[in-house]
């Protein structure tokens, strides 16, 4: 029972106790409210809209957990959808062939990547702040891809792309089994592997980490290049989601992943956070957006509740915070 338990806390830990509660308050609300929202067809929608949401999500989660941050996850996921739009389109468009797809997948995880090694270097070498250096990125790559398409959509792609966005294995649509393979690969990075550790130790004392012996440089580009990586992922599953490709698709997306990765537990300064809660808490958020459409709310009331949300989020680390260390101090 012992080893039960402390395997539950391997897994979840207690960051799970806010997005965990949420989610039973969502469920019984919106339940209450709707009749419609505990079925197979609202669970169905949440299923398809929570993955696009949840890679990027997955993205800004490691650059966090560094004390830093990286505003440019919805734009360079629109690049290396458009990287792959244009291999498609190079190689007859509708007409292009599974090796055309395979090398235009290839290329643009390769420009995801390499615009999260141009952030880590400049982080890590020139300790400009990750703030300035990801919005400067996001600016660049917005320019970049509205200069490249003139503002306009990228479309016209084979048939055989649409079930990587609305297909489905054994009843499960095949983007979420996507975001649950990327969901796992990053808490076993987290969990298992030396750059993991070493994420968190930069996270919670980057001078310290340095004095310790490990290359923080080294940790940050790599932390920032798997960053860009998983948006490159997102923008792949967005291009067959939508069947086009628009460099500002998903752009309301980017605080909605800084409050997913709030409300799942993930320490705004670094060093503390797990993945699992923060997957919980993007179907908390799901589950709202949903239930507001359910009850007939306007979905940009969605977008303020989140917004309240993430005050509320704040508020009660807080006082909570403060009620950790009165009562350290009433027990000493």
């Amino acid at each position: 029972m012992t080893s039960f338990s402390d395997r539950l806390k391997a897994w979840f830990g207690p960051e799970m106790a806010g997005p965990g509660l949420a989610l039973v308050a969502v469920i019984l609300v919106f339940g209450l409210a709707s009749p419609q929202f505990l079925s197979a067809a609202t669970f169905g929608s949440v299923a398809f809209q929570l993955p696009e949401l949840g890679l990027l999500t997955l993205a800004m989660l490691l650059p966090i957990l560094t004390g830093g941050l990286n505003l440019a996850v919805t734009f360079t996921a629109n690049i290396a959808g458009l990287t792959l739009a244009w291999v498609l389109q190079a190689n007859g468009g509708a007409d292009a062939g599974a090796g055309a797809f395979a090398l235009g997948c290839i290329l643009a995880v390769m420009v995801g990547a390499a615009s999260g090694v141009v952030m880590g270097l400049v982080i890590a070498f020139t300790r400009a702040h990750p703030i300035l250096v990801s919005l400067s990125m996001m600016i660049f790559l917005r320019g970049l891809g509205e200069f490249l398409t003139r503002g306009g959509d990228v479309s016209g792609f084979p048939a055989f792309i649409g079930p990587l966005g609305h297909g489905s294995i054994a009843g499960i649509p095949i983007p979420l089994i996507v975001f649950i393979g990327c969901v796992l690969a990053w808490h076993l990075l987290l969990t298992r592997t030396k750059l993991g550790f070493n994420t968190y130790m930069i996270g919670s004392n980057l001078e310290a980490t340095r004095y310790s012996g490990i290359n923080t440089r080294k940790v940050i580009v790599l932390v920032y290049t798997l960053s860009g990586a998983m948006c490159a992922v997102a923008g792949i599953i967005m291009l067959a989601r939508f069947n086009s490709v628009r460099i500002g698709h998903g752009e309301s997306y980017l605080l909605i992943t800084v409050l997913a990765c709030f409300l799942g537990g993930v320490n705004p300064f670094g060093g503390f956070g797990r993945v699992i809660p923060v997957f919980v808490a993007l179907v908390v958020l799901q589950l709202l957006s949903s239930g507001l459409n359910l009850i007939g709310a306007n979905q940009h009331l969605a977008t303020a509740v989140w917004g309240l949300l993430l005050v509320g989020v704040m508020v009660l680390r807080f006082a909570a915070s403060k009620f950790k260390i009165s009562f350290v101090r009433k027990g000493t």
